[in-house]
């Protein structure tokens, strides 16, 4: 297998549109294997531990650097197209520059063609982005830092002068916001209303939100803290703060607050400000016990399911109810001896830890590499042991190439690889619509579902496949159209998460698990 690379002197752009690009190349003719990052020190060192990179490049992290993989007599071509197409200005900032003469080249810049404006994104290489944070906030403006690979020493700092000042930074790492209506980096079309969500996952945020529009709710304000917030050094500055702002916020009648289990320090501050916010809370602290969460005005919600629903209800003014813990297991062709095992393939991290509590309770030790428990962690990603979840948006997997809910590849190659097993028996899917997302998953998805129901039927096997769409109507990619080509394919679908992770236990305890493996 040949490799091939292409340095862009002075060329900057930001990490969504990187990995967006990153799977547009490996679509070339080809191509096996394509990369596009800012030529930074850790992107450089990702390349070579993913084997795109065999030789020292000399390169700068202001230059962009793309590298390829696959068939000798194709990478010069592929090179030159891929160059030829990150040269060709985009509709939106031809339009800038004819309307304001030049792009702006700075945060300065940008804010003072934008009077008004008080948010800044800042997408950079993870080294960069602590200091052009300090930048957009000693400008007053909030920060929405997408990148990650920051220091938790810089968070701490960033966080702590911006609330000296009065304001917000949502992440390091902050994945999801929506911000007055405006989705922001990978965030869903929901319709306005008046529950406020602040969340340490961007894929947490997603479902919650999507799902509260899906029961007919709308979302006030949903803010990303970034998953380090609630460490017990960084003491949950960016939740707080959210927190203390949807309360005092009129539009707002109802928050939700989704994380992992915080440090005990951190979760007492959450839960002691969410008691005194004056609304009712809904939180979910994905593993924590219920009772210890429960407050006045707090209500504890198990799943991302349960939080969305409770939510709901509340901005109805209705008292949650308790969701079914069981659902009835999905009318399939029966499987044959030996099927037995769920295999999860997730590209949202949080929906794959949140399955793993789920499917640990029905079926015992569930293999990860996002474990429950230490002694769950899977010891070579690549290749799953009995019951396994693995998160592929993970940085092991994502190294030298884009993340998952952009480029399906790797799922769908990990697809096949499960399904040549005998004894697994369900496959399970997330597939998240919005922007920065795929704009045609299920186009993606289908074929290799496909190959692999037809892999398991030559061998004599029938192969359950289960998933949920986290989206809305309204998003680009479809939502409905997505499912029924989801559906059409054979895949068994559920309204979250959580359902489809009991529809997948319920399969494999039928199939003949009977109880703990």
């Amino acid at each position: 297998m040949a490799r091939a690379t292409k340095i862009i002197r002075n060329f900057y752009r930001d990490s969504v549109s990187l990995m967006q690009l990153s799977s547009t190349f490996g679509k070339l003719p080809g191509v096996e294997q394509a990369s596009a990052v800012m030529a930074s020190a850790n992107n450089i060192s990702l390349l070579q531990e993913a084997g795109l990179l065999t030789e020292p490049v000399e390169a700068s992290a202001n230059d962009l650097l793309i590298a390829l993989q696959g068939e000798a007599d194709a990478l010069e071509s592929a090179l030159a197209e891929a160059e030829s197409s990150l040269k060709q200005p985009s509709a939106s900032s031809t339009a800038n520059e004819q309307s304001r003469g030049i792009s702006p080249r700075s945060i300065e810049m940008g804010l003072a063609n934008l009077v008004g404006a008080n948010l800044a994104l800042i997408s950079t290489p993870g080294e960069y982005a602590a200091a052009e944070a300090f930048k957009a906030l000693r400008l007053g403006l909030n920060v929405m830092l997408f990148s990650d690979n920051v220091d938790l020493k810089d968070e701490i700092a960033l966080k702590r002068f911006a609330q000296e000042r009065d304001l917000i930074v949502m992440g390091p790492d902050c994945g999801t916001a929506i911000i007055n209506g405006i989705p922001l980096a990978f965030a869903n079309i929901v319709r306005r209303g008046t529950i406020g969500v602040v969340g340490a996952s961007g894929t947490g945020l997603q479902q919650v939100t999507c799902l509260i529009d899906r029961w007919g709710g709308g979302i006030s304000q949903a803010i990303g803290t970034g998953g380090h917030d609630l460490h017990r050094d960084v003491g949950g500055i960016s939740m707080l703060q959210g927190l203390k702002a949807l309360a005092a916020d009129p539009c707002t009648s109802v928050i939700v607050l989704i994380s992992k289990p915080p440090s005990p320090e951190v979760a007492g501050k959450v839960l002691e400000t969410a008691s005194s916010a004056g609304k009712a809370v809904v939180v979910n602290f994905l593993g924590a016990d219920p009772d210890r969460v429960r407050r006045e005005n707090i209500y504890p919600a198990v799943t991302l399911e349960d939080a969305s629903a409770a939510a709901v209800a509340l901005a109805d003014g209705r008292t949650p109810e308790a969701r079914t813990t069981r659902v009835t297991s999905p009318s399939i062709t029966p499987l044959v001896s030996g099927q037995q095992y769920v295999r999860g393939l997730y590209s949202g991290g949080t929906f794959c830890y949140e399955a793993s509590l789920l499917l640990k309770k029905e079926l015992g030790q569930i293999n990860s590499n996002t474990p429950v428990e230490p002694g769950d962690r899977l010891s070579d990603v690549w290749t799953s042991r009995k019951h396994t979840v693995i998160d592929l948006g993970d940085d092991l997997f994502t190294r030298g190439r884009p993340h998952p809910m952009i480029d399906h590849r790797l799922r769908n190659e990990r697809l096949i690889k499960e399904a040549s097993d005998p004894e697994v028996a369900v496959i399970l899917l997330d597939v998240v619509l919005g922007y920065g997302s795929h704009p045609d998953p299920a186009a993606e998805l289908v074929p290799a579902i496909q190959n692999a129901r037809d892999l398991a039927a030559k061998a004599g096997r029938r192969l359950a496949v289960v998933g949920f769409v986290c989206g809305t109507a309204a998003d680009p990619q479809n939502l409905s159209k997505q499912e029924t080509a989801l559906r059409d394919v054979g895949v068994i679908l559920a309204e979250s998460n959580a359902q489809a992770v009991r529809m997948a236990a319920s399969v494999a305890l039928e199939a003949g698990v009977g109880g703990r493996s």
